[in-house]
């Protein structure tokens, strides 16, 4: 990485294509390989709040939130620190950048060993299910990489929840660290629109699978693999048991493996949206091309 070279990274959420912040080439690689917009902005990863600071202006809302979340699945959206580090191509041209301190030991070791700023896109292909386990990392965008980490399976498999707190607190992506825990902390979060730049995972189409996707399906059509939810005997069942933390670290696999059978369409159960329920419908809902 010191070199500039780009290495697959396990987190806690998704696998990710990672390199120096710092560097321009080596963020341009990275759009390169996933062929990304280079409007859209990355995340900064660090291995420590003390690291974050040398990146970010934070408030008393943001030390509170990194202080119950981090390390975890929470990206917050700031202002940047004078002389920050993180490269204008990192930050899309934003005067913000979206920073986290991830939870994998992995990826701590390599932020602790690397000492610098890590953006780390999923490294899957724009617009392609993120990969969560290590084998569909390398297929997606392994052939870029320099070194590629395995982590084993990605134990949250959704994407970090992303918060920006600017003027207003907003949600500018769900995730895992749920809207409730969030507001109970800093009170209630404003809609995303007015910062909705700021955050990756925002484009109408996203995480999506060669095969159209259908949601809140209850029976399948003749030629659909099907991803269940609940009690039943299906080939793809998120959760027999109906637990949303189950079906959001299936989600991405079980898109994956359901679209390698080529069928007409993917046809998805309803999924309640309470708790991380909001996350898992936010991605479902991009990948079928629209968000409700």
């Amino acid at each position: 990485m010191r070199a500039g070279g780009l290495v697959i990274l396990p987190t806690e959420t998704v696998y990710g294509l990672a390199g120096d912040a710092s560097d321009p080439a080596v963020v341009a690689a990275i759009f390169e390989a996933k062929g990304r917009p280079r409007f859209n902005p990355l995340i900064s990863h660090v291995a420590d709040l003390a690291a974050a600071e040398k990146i970010a202006i934070f408030d008393d809302r943001a030390r509170k939130l990194a202080e119950r979340f981090w390390p975890g699945p929470l990206t917050l959206v700031l202002p940047i620190a004078p002389d920050t580090p993180v490269c204008d191509l990192a930050r899309a041209g934003l005067d913000t950048v979206a920073v986290r301190v991830p939870g994998h030991p992995m990826a701590h070791a390599l932020l602790a060993r690397f000492g610098g700023p890590v953006v780390a896109p999923s490294a899957n292909r724009s617009g392609r299910p993120s990969p969560t386990n290590f084998d569909d990392a390398v297929e997606e965008t392994g052939v870029s990489a320099a070194a590629a980490l395995d982590g084993g399976p990605c134990e949250v498999g959704l994407e970090s929840t992303v918060v920006a707190l600017l003027d207003e607190a907003r949600l500018l992506r769900p995730g895992s660290v749920t809207r409730a825990e969030i507001e109970a902390l800093i009170g209630p979060l404003a809609e995303a629109e007015a910062d909705a730049k700021r955050s990756p995972g925002r484009l109408a189409r996203h995480y999506s699978p060669k095969a159209p996707v259908r949601l809140n399906v209850e029976t399948p059509e003749p030629g659909e693999a099907y991803l269940a939810f609940g009690p039943g005997d299906h080939r793809w069942n998120l959760s027999p048991s109906s637990d949303l933390r189950e079906a959001a670290a299936r989600l991405f696999a079980y898109l994956r493996d359901a679209d390698r059978t080529d069928p007409i369409a993917i046809a998805v159960a309803p999924i309640p949206g309470h708790g991380l329920g909001e996350a898992i419908n936010d991605r479902l809902k991009r990948a079928a091309g629209f968000v409700g």
